[in-house]
């Protein structure tokens, strides 16, 4: 799929719309599930895109959003990482609050495009980290990491690298609304919101996100 396609697909599949807990960022966002799950599945068949997992603002990024805009976590004139970045909604904060260079990481197409247009939406500037990202040397000082342990494997994956950043004196903040994969040695907590959200997509009305601070 090239970026015009994936811009029209997402254009086509979405409204814009504000996050419960961040109502200053307005981004493209799925108002139902299903239909825009059967829309990218007749994409999945040709392309191997990954499901639209973008299209909604999950809570661990706005509680990450949220942190960022109240300046709770300061980034002005940092360079950022938003990892696993979705739609892009904590890397549009950190460029909000004056981050010096923000950079989105997301290894499905359909994301990246979703965070160009969400960027350009809110008139701030964020870049594509290039490729997989994880193992990559320190090159940021804040690292933002929204509801990645979702699944063993990938918290297998990524958390010695976030681990080893923090010990490289990044600051790594990782932000999860109760899933099962957590590791719960070497966190800190450092803030705990309530989001809404929606059965659609959780067993619950609300999730319970706990912000922590990733030790190396």
């Amino acid at each position: 799929m090239n970026p015009p396609d994936a811009a029209s697909f997402i254009i086509a599949h979405t409204a814009l719309a504000r996050p419960p807990l961040v109502p200053e960022i307005e981004l493209h966002l799925a108002t139902e599930i299903t239909p825009i799950w059967q829309a990218t599945e007749a994409w999945l068949a040709e392309t191997g895109i990954e499901p639209p997992f973008w299209a909604f603002a999950w809570p661990g990024s706005q509680a990450l959003a949220r942190l960022i805009l109240d300046g709770v976590v300061p980034v002005a004139g940092r360079r950022v990482l938003d990892f696993a970045a979705g739609g892009g909604l904590a890397a549009i904060a950190a460029a909000r609050a004056g981050a010096a260079l923000v950079e989105a990481a997301e290894i499905d197409p359909l994301a990246l495009a979703a965070t160009r247009l969400n960027a350009t939406h809110n008139r701030v500037p964020v870049r594509e980290a290039e490729g997989d990202v994880v193992g990559a040397a320190r090159r940021w000082d804040t690292v933002l990491a929204g509801d990645v342990c979702y699944e063993a494997p990938m918290t297998g994956h990524i958390m010695p690298w976030l681990r080893r950043l923090a010990a490289d004196g990044v600051e790594v903040l990782l932000a999860d609304p109760g899933r099962a994969y957590l590791p719960r040695e070497g966190l800190v907590a450092v803030a705990r919101f309530s989001v809404p959200t929606t059965r659609e997509l959780e067993d619950r009305d609300k999730r319970d996100v706990t912000v922590y601070r990733v030790g190396g």
